[in-house]
């Protein structure tokens, strides 16, 4: 009589990890009737308006100039702001919306956060993709990445920050629901102020000085300035960038296990 062999803790993560990373992107892909057009359709008409805005300013003002290709720009750019914002926007809400699933034991909180990650980098990549065979069969200047292992060094970087800060925000959004809210509006405003839309060298060194403090503007400006030819990373502080990833990874993660029970039991 064959003994029934034990699966190990790995092999039980990967196997809740898949069901759910299934379950996640059938959710997302089919919510409502446009749920798979309008995930992908998203990010091409925001980098339309934008684009379509700077070629009718340099036409009005006729003196703009810039040396960089500015569809390579706003798209590298939006791309990897948007992998954040999709990440803590759905980590933020993850343990809540998964709430049921924790009654069976191999199904810990943290597992649907990953899940969830894994969805975003998943539909991500696919976007990038899209863009790269736009950009090469439409034959614009420019638009391949200048140095495609740090550009991405940049993505995965970011990845690895919002697993941190999205585990911290969905660890207080679920015992404290205003705090999505908050972070919703910080969220439109980090837009704004992450030099998704412009390079630091074209703001006058005060403003650089403050939008510095601000993390995402390190990785925008790292992801632009080996992704653009004509930008660079001079701006970058990759040490600042670093504690801004391990400290909230360290946090979050000690948190998590301290309330892990409170969050199955809730």
């Amino acid at each position: 009589m064959s003994k029934i062999k034990k699966r190990s803790s790995i092999h039980i993560f990967l196997a809740v990890i898949r069901a759910l990373f299934l379950r996640e992107l059938d959710m997302r892909l089919t919510q409502g009737k446009s749920g798979l057009v309008w995930t992908f359709l998203s990010p091409f008409l925001q980098i339309m308006i934008f684009v379509s805005l700077h070629v009718l300013i340099k036409e009005y003002k006729g003196n703009v100039v810039t040396s960089f290709s500015y569809t390579a720009f706003m798209a590298s750019g939006f791309i990897g702001f948007n992998l954040f914002r999709s990440i803590l926007t759905q980590s933020m809400g993850a343990f809540t919306a998964n709430r049921a699933l924790f009654s069976y034991k191999q199904v810990k909180p943290i597992d649907t956060v990953i899940a969830r990650i894994v969805v975003e980098i998943f539909l991500m990549s696919c976007i990038i993709i899209i863009f790269l065979m736009i950009g090469f069969f439409s034959q614009i200047d420019n638009f391949l990445p200048e140095n495609t292992l740090m550009v991405c060094l940049g993505f995965i970087w970011i990845i690895v920050f919002s697993f941190g800060i999205g585990l911290l925000v969905g660890i207080g959004n679920f015992f404290y629901m205003s705090i999505g809210k908050v972070i919703s509006v910080i969220s439109f405003m980090l837009l704004i102020l992450s030099a998704v839309f412009f390079p630091l060298v074209s703001i006058p060194q005060q403003a650089q000085d403050i939008l510095l403090y601000n993390p995402l503007v390190h990785f925008m400006e790292m992801i632009h300035g080996f992704y653009v030819q004509g930008l660079s990373d001079e701006y970058v502080d990759y040490t600042y960038m670093l504690y801004w990833t391990v400290i909230p990874i360290v946090l979050s993660l000690w948190l998590y296990i301290k309330l892990e029970k409170r969050i199955i039991s809730q």
